[in-house]
């Protein structure tokens, strides 16, 4: 199946003018700047603004997904429970799943194959864009639900694992280095 029979994607909100935070504002602002390297959504600092009236269908909701549709990289990420009031800016796009495990469907379009796959649809030369035509064409697998969800344990297990090896390697190299200069010290007594 192709994400466009999966998922309502669409533009995020256009702004018509520079965006200024204000303290007292009902909703934040996610932009490109609130998505890190790992694709987590950072909402805490997104810039506060008052939403004009009958804007309520742009809001965000759980499940969602962000997708960068410009620049080098073209992740998504997952909105989790108890985000607040939140929309998302344009060129971002909203990718909301109907038919699909949210967690799966964000680790898909995340996995280095996919991403591979979507570089090459990218248009533009000095700045890249994934136009939402082209993400709503691309091909997802849809196992089953069960399948899905082991899918999804499976590699939040994978990357767990990641940052332990990452956490051991940083210990062990503090290690090394404290028994070398102690090794050091010692030898020249």
């Amino acid at each position: 199946m192709n994400l466009g029979q999966l998922t309502e994607v669409q533009m995020g909100y256009p702004f018509r003018s520079r965006l200024e935070h204000d303290p007292q504002g009902d909703v934040a602002v996610i932009q490109m700047k609130d998505i890190d390297d790992a694709n987590l959504l950072r909402a805490e600092d997104a810039i506060r603004v008052t939403l004009p009236k009958g804007k309520t269908h742009h809001l965000l909701r759980s499940g969602d997904l962000l997708f960068r549709s410009r620049g080098r990289s073209n992740g998504a990420a997952l909105v989790a429970e108890g985000i607040g009031p939140a929309v998302l800016s344009a060129p971002m796009l909203l990718i909301r799943p109907h038919d699909v495990l949210p967690a799966y469907l964000c680790w898909y379009i995340n996995a280095p194959a996919t991403q591979a796959h979507l570089a090459a649809l990218a248009e533009g030369t000095s700045v890249r864009m994934i136009s939402a035509e082209a993400l709503k064409a691309l091909e997802v697998p849809l196992p089953a639900l069960t399948v899905q969800q082991r899918i999804v344990q499976a590699a939040a297990l994978a990357e767990q694992e990641q940052t332990l090896l990452a956490r051991i390697a940083t210990l062990r190299q503090r290690l090394t280095t404290h028994i070398l200069m102690k090794f050091a010290y010692e030898a020249t007594r």
